[in-house]
């Protein structure tokens, strides 16, 4: 699997330095996150997957296609993965304080999508939010801007 990411991002994206690499399993990771926030009630809603391919394109500033190969690659990375780990560590290594909330404000904006939050939803939110060390305060301001649809 991670040579079929590092094969995409040296075909998309130019060529695979060693601080490139890191930088790519940093955007498969964050968006491995997002697109298991989108299985988590068992219904996957297209609106669901949009927000997740916006805030890929937009975060990484991908093309269309280049976003959708990210979030295929991040299904696929996420569905082999025993846990959570490989992907928050990656994130902890990397984000600001200020993006990892980003992180979990588009996971509150996937699971408010399709205007029911779930009981599973809020769980992995809690979850990541704390092996990401965000603090509660933090996380429960940006449930609330993702529920009142004010992100930023």
């Amino acid at each position: 699997m991670l040579t079929a990411i590092r094969e995409f991002f040296e075909r998309h994206l130019g060529p695979g330095e060693a601080h490139e690499d890191e930088d790519h399993r940093i955007r498969v990771a964050t968006a491995a996150l997002l697109t298991e926030m989108v299985r988590m009630d068992g219904e996957i809603q297209p609106v669901e997957r949009e927000i997740v391919l916006a805030a890929v394109r937009e975060k990484f500033t991908l093309s269309d296609d280049e976003a959708r190969t990210l979030i295929n690659l991040a299904e696929a990375e996420a569905r082999q993965a025993p846990d959570y780990f490989q992907f928050t560590s990656l994130i902890n290594k990397h984000f600001t304080p200020e993006r990892k909330r980003r992180v979990i404000e588009t996971m509150w904006e996937i699971a408010y999508a399709d205007a029911a939050l779930s009981q599973y939803e809020e769980h992995l939110v809690r979850k990541i939010a704390d092996l990401l060390y965000v603090p509660h305060a933090t996380v429960i301001a940006a449930k609330i801007r993702a529920r009142d649809g004010q992100s930023g």
